[in-house]
């Protein structure tokens, strides 16, 4: 793609994006999940044409939501929406020639690092913006309170309720967005790859493999979640959003495993109906990524015969 042709479909794809994030200003039904998709065109627009096209796409749609949302709703939108799209799409598409003209790419586990990066920087925000948590408790008893006076019986567990979801409200959003963008950028790549418009070729999720430093971390979070107080909030919030990550670990296990299969392709299926339906077994999901990497699952998983693919 030239790059008069990048500009061009990056000022498109980024007003779409622009579009479909502000839907939320509207009472529209479904106007949420249409903002959950406001990266999508964003991400398409640079795995389609580049990171100068993500940038084009960012900039068009960061501005347009300036002129209808106003700029606490642009701050929001670029920062979480728009500068994440261009900083992964740019190091998706890093590569390194090799022989005969063939190319290793920026590893999917790198990737993943990066995600979990920007999905702590989240949580800090978060939990910067928020307080801790007897200021998350005290702003939801404000919001709940007209709900909690009309349930006089009730009140002592709602309330309970309210301070255990007030102790990981930062981690929840912090995972929710984590999720949102990998999911965005995941369909983004899955479209064009169908349609051959892909900028690099989809990595192969089997060979996922987080990098050491997220399961020391991982391992840092149990042990502050232990301790409770406040290093147990810290805890428990950290390994809400490292949960995301490990979730994706814990898919490539499950996509080595069914290669043992005769056809694969049906246990996946049926593996994500159940993850749609019920949610549960993303936990499980995240539970075998985390315990990948000390007991080697994908290692004895994996069929005799080599794949390959792109790590």
């Amino acid at each position: 793609m030239d790059r008069r042709t990048a500009w061009a479909s990056g000022a498109i794809l980024g007003a779409t994006g622009a579009g479909l994030y502000l839907a939320i200003l509207s009472d529209a039904p479904g106007a949420l999940i249409l903002a959950y998709l406001a990266q999508l065109p964003l991400f398409a627009a640079g795995l389609w044409g580049g990171t100068v096209a993500a940038a084009v796409a960012g900039t068009v749609a960061s501005v347009l939501v300036a002129i209808v949302g106003g700029w606490a709703t642009t701050a929001l939108f670029a920062g979480l929406y728009a500068a994440p799209v261009v900083l992964l799409v740019r190091q998706a598409l890093l590569a390194r020639p090799l022989a005969a003209g063939s190319y290793e790419w920026y590893p999917a586990g790198l990737l993943t690092a990066w995600l979990a990066g920007l999905g702590l920087l989240v949580l800090a925000a978060v939990m910067l913006f928020l307080g801790g948590p007897r200021a998350i408790a005290t702003r939801l008893d404000a919001m709940l309170a007209p709900l909690l006076d009309r349930l006089p019986d009730e009140a002592p567990f709602a309330k309970a309720g309210v301070a255990l979801f007030a102790f990981v409200v930062p981690g929840c959003v912090a995972a929710s967005w984590m999720a949102m963008t990998a999911g965005n950028a995941i369909l983004a790549q899955g479209v064009l790859a169908r349609f051959g418009k892909a900028w690099r070729p989809s990595p192969d999720l089997a060979s996922l493999s987080p990098p050491w430093w997220l399961s020391g971390l991982l391992a840092a979070a149990v042990v502050l979640a232990l301790i409770g107080g406040g290093a147990g909030f810290v805890g428990v919030n950290l390994l809400a959003t490292l949960s995301v990550p490990f979730c994706l670990a814990g898919l490539a296990v499950v996509h080595t495993a069914v290669r043992r299969s005769r056809h694969p392709q049906l246990p996946l299926v049926l593996f994500y109906v159940a993850a749609g339906l019920f949610g549960w077994p993303l936990l499980l999901t995240a539970v075998l990524g985390a315990l990948d990497a000390p007991l080697g699952l994908r290692r004895r998983l994996a069929p005799s015969r080599s794949f390959g693919g792109d790590r």
